[in-house]
């Protein structure tokens, strides 16, 4: 074999599920290495423990709970165990196996751990189980109902009960949620028409709702809060700035030392099943999530944001759906409608709440890239009210708060603007 049919064999391996599995493998394997660095390793231990025993539910950021380094460490541990469901399952890597790798990691600094994901993928399996069919055929849905993982916390180490029934009470909360999301996901995206990127997030939010209304009829209502830490704006940003400038040169070798294919990718409207790593491949795809990268970065420069364990998983959420339905056309008029709203609004554009809006807000970009700028303004204007009110519905108990109030605003509005397009047109 020669020099440059080896090369071609190893190019090949790379675009290829080889590829995309080293690059999620890597992913996880740098986020350890920067949990492990962050801190003194004698610190890791009780760091992570400590994260395994908080309540979790909306918001609370792991960074002020267990500390930097083990925050990195559950998100890249985590990274690489669910990387491994997907090849024991030989599942071939597409945008949305990237979606939902990069979800988890993100929502791995906020709220899943090591200890609460498993009782919802449980759930989903044993749901396969009693259907007969294969785990592999929801396994997507596996994946993003980890949102509902706060219950299972909540329960095992919220309440003040023996500890046998508080853990009994979790298991089976994680389990029956589980076990009720594969049947509930394809009947709500109906409900948004796709234009909801976080479908699993809004068929969470209302078998939280569902969940919640159980407890408080219970007496079982959880205070409110928001752990949120600051001060790590030095460390994460090169970081974040390394990783995304990363994988713009990595798609651009790998794209044969071109930008080739990423206008397609742009044009595109995103609206859901729009796999960008299917329809396009690989290279430019790992371009357009490096691009959406910086920009959110920007923003939250721009703004005087925080870069902490809930802005993470933001970003990385926002990266991982550029694999599948996020472009840069379409996520920009959404966050400007965020924007606009705090001209109009009584917050700021730095509180807590709104920055996450900004960055998870973004599951409404098919409405842009489908409707145009305007309806993408528009729809990041109403959603930037929505979002921080409808998570009194679940008490924060799906981590996919965004994703609940995107269908919702998705459900709303998509009719209206169809309706007046029509008009227009006639």
């Amino acid at each position: 074999m020669t020099e440059q049919s080896g090369k071609l064999g190893f190019d090949r391996y790379l675009v290829g599920d080889g590829g995309k599995r080293l690059f999620l493998f890597l992913f996880g394997g740098l986020l350890c290495a920067v949990g492990l660095l962050a801190e003194p390793i004698s610190d890791l231990p009780a760091g992570v423990a400590r994260i395994l025993v908080e309540p979790d539910y909306l918001i609370s950021d792991y960074f002020h709970v267990g500390g930097k380094g083990a925050s990195f460490l559950n998100s890249g541990i985590l990274t690489l165990l669910f990387t491994s469901i997907l090849v024991y399952y030989q599942v071939h890597i597409r945008g949305i196996s990237i979606a939902a790798v990069f979800t988890v990691a993100g929502f791995s600094f906020f709220g899943k751990n090591l200890l609460n994901v498993w009782f919802i993928l449980g759930g989903v399996w044993l749901y396969s189980w009693h259907q007969r069919e294969s785990f592999l055929k929801f396994i997507y849905i596996a994946f993003f109902g980890t949102a509902l993982a706060p219950l299972v916390s909540q329960l095992m180490f919220g309440l003040h009960f023996p500890g046998p029934f508080r853990v009994a009470a979790g298991a089976v909360a994680g389990i029956s949620a589980g076990f009720l999301l594969p049947s509930l996901a394809a009947s709500f995206l109906s409900v948004h028409k796709g234009y909801n990127l976080y479908n699993v997030g809004f068929t969470a939010g209302m078998v939280g709702t569902l969940y919640v209304s159980l407890f408080r009829s219970h007496g079982f209502i959880p205070e409110a809060r928001v752990l949120w830490s600051t001060g790590s704006n030095g460390v994460l940003l090169p970081l974040l700035v390394g990783m995304f400038l990363t994988m713009i040169l990595a798609g651009f070798q790998l794209n044969g030392r071109s930008f080739k294919g990423l206008s397609s990718i742009w044009a595109h409207s995103g609206r859901l099943l729009a796999d960008f790593v299917d329809i396009f491949d690989f290279p430019p795809t790992l371009i357009n999530m490096g691009v959406n990268g910086l920009l959110v970065v920007a923003y939250l420069l721009l703004i005087g944001g925080d870069f902490n364990g809930p802005t993470l998983g933001g970003i990385f959420t926002v990266v991982g759906f550029s694999a599948m339905g996020k472009t840069p056309r379409n996520i920009l008029p959404i966050m400007l409608g965020v924007v606009l709203g705090s001209l109009t609004k009584n917050w700021s554009l730095s509180d807590p709440a709104i920055q996450l809006a900004a960055l998870f807000g973004t599951t409404l970009a098919p409405i842009a890239g489908e409707f145009g700028w305007k309806a993408g303004i528009l729809a990041g204007y109403v959603h930037s009210s929505v979002v921080l009110y409808v998570g009194v519905l679940h008490a924060g108990f799906n981590l996919y708060n965004n994703g609940f109030a995107g269908g919702l605003v998705a459900a709303m509005l998509v009719p209206l603007i169809e309706a007046f397009r029509g008009r227009e047109k006639e």
